[in-house]
C-alpha cells in the first residue's frame, strides 16, 4: 500500500467518524433524545479518534497518529462498555433510541472495537508508514479535505451542543432540556 492509499483510508476512517457524529446529532435534534454524560464521553472519544485520521490525512500516515485513534478508541470503549453494562440487568431497559435494533452505546462499543482492529491492520503495513515514504508530498486531495472540512463542522457543532445543554459545571444525569442555553435566555427575558 502506498502512503497514498493509506492517506485515502485515513480519509475514510475521519469520514466514518464524522457519520457516527452526525447520526448521533441528528438523533439530538430530530428526536429531541439530548446526550447523557457517557454519551458526551464517547462522542468525546469519536472526535479523538477523529484527530488522529486527520493528522494522517493531513500529514501521512505515521504511528503516532495510529496511536491517538487507538487510545482514544480504547478509552470509548470503555466508556461504551461501562453504559452497556448499566443497562445489561433485566428491568433496567436501556437509554436513548435504537438503531439496527441496537442502542447507540452498544454500537459504538462495536465501532470501537473496528476502529481499533482496522488501524491495527494499516499498521501492519510497514510500506506505508516507513521513514523513507514520509517524504512522498502527494498532498491531502480534494476528498482528504473535504472530510477534514466535515470533521471539524461536526466536531465544533457538538462543542457548541454541549456546552448549550452542560454550560461549564456538570452535565445532567438525565438531561431534558439545554440547561446552559435556557438559562442564558432566562437571563436576559428572552424566555
Amino acid at each position: 500500500m502506498t502512503a497514498s492509499q493509506a492517506r485515502t483510508l485515513n480519509a475514510l476512517g475521519l469520514l466514518g467518524c464524522s457519520a457516527i457524529l452526525l447520526v448521533a446529532f441528528g438523533y439530538q435534534f430530530h428526536l429531541g433524545e439530548l446526550p447523557c454524560p457517557l454519551c458526551l464521553l464517547q462522542r468525546s472519544a469519536f472526535a479523538a479518534a477523529g484527530i488522529g485520521f486527520a493528522l494522517g490525512v493531513r500529514f501521512g500516515p505515521r504511528p503516532s497518529h495510529y496511536g491517538v485513534v487507538i487510545l482514544s478508541a480504547v478509552a470509548g470503549a470503555g466508556v461504551s462498555a461501562r453504559q452497556v453494562a448499566l443497562h445489561v440487568v433485566p428491568g433496567t431497559g436501556g437509554y436513548g433510541s435504537t438503531l439496527a435494533g441496537l442502542h447507540f452505546y452498544t454500537l459504538a462499543l462495536i465501532a470501537f472495537a473496528a476502529m481499533i482492529v482496522g488501524v491495527g491492520v494499516l499498521l501492519l503495513n510497514d510500506r506505508a508508514i516507513s521513514p523513507e515514504r514520509q517524504d512522498e508530498r502527494n498532498g491531502v486531495g480534494t476528498f482528504g479535505k473535504a472530510c477534514l472540512l466535515l470533521f471539524l463542522c461536526v466536531v465544533l457543532a457538538n462543542a457548541v451542543s454541549t456546552v448549550a445543554e452542560c454550560g461549564t459545571g456538570l452535565c445532567p444525569d438525565d438531561p431534558s432540556r439545554y440547561e446552559a442555553l435556557d438559562d442564558w435566555l432566562a437571563r436576559f427575558g428572552l424566555r
